[in-house]
């Protein structure tokens, strides 16, 4: 499998649990403003997600920004 990292060249959003005892990870590369960030653990997961919705990704498209 190859290498899914977001990067800035490769933007969007991962989100990953290799297994049911694992906590989740994600991390995104915006393409739009160049942002990246991580997080690890449920909570911290969800709160990613919720940041790249609301301000990158499909968000430069609707903002302008």
């Amino acid at each position: 499998m190859s290498d899914l990292t977001p990067t800035h060249d490769f933007p969007g959003i991962r989100i990953a649990l290799h297994s049911p005892e694992d906590e989740p990870f994600a991390d995104y590369a915006c393409g739009g403003c160049g942002a990246t960030n991580q997080a690890t653990g449920t909570e911290e997961v969800k709160a990613l997600v919720q940041r790249w919705e609301e301000n990158h990704g499909s968000a430069h498209g609707k903002n302008g920004r």
